[in-house]
């Protein structure tokens, strides 16, 4: 079974797919002076735009890890923008936790694993 890598440079890939199944890097806002709703939108779109990438959607994700600056502030708004991006009835397996993220102003980073379709 190959592994396949997309978006790649030499820290690391975008996506990798192997054996059926997607991996994509941690995925981040574009705009990182925004708030927590549109900083988690737009971390969704880019996760969006690379499943279509990989061959895949939203509708196949395994599992979903959630890195977010201070889950006490940060918790409501992130969930209110997920719970209405995310597909009834197809919620995957998930995690959310607090962590020091690798710049100061981003509020959320979501890592996903999804099955091809």
């Amino acid at each position: 079974m190959s592994v396949q890598r997309q978006l790649t440079n030499e820290r690391m890939s975008q996506i990798v797919t192997h054996n059926g199944t997607v991996y994509l890097a941690g995925q981040v806002g574009d705009d990182m002076n925004a708030g927590i709703e549109q900083q988690t939108r737009e971390a969704l779109a880019n996760i969006e735009r690379l499943l279509d990438l990989a061959g895949t959607d939203k509708s196949r994700l395994l599992s979903v890890t959630i890195y977010l600056k201070d889950i006490d502030a940060h918790f409501q708004g992130m969930n209110s923008v997920w719970d209405s991006w995310l597909p009834k009835g197809l919620a995957p397996a998930r995690a959310t936790v607090e962590a020091k993220l690798c710049e100061p102003e981003i509020l959320v980073e979501l890592s996903v694993v999804a099955a091809l379709a």
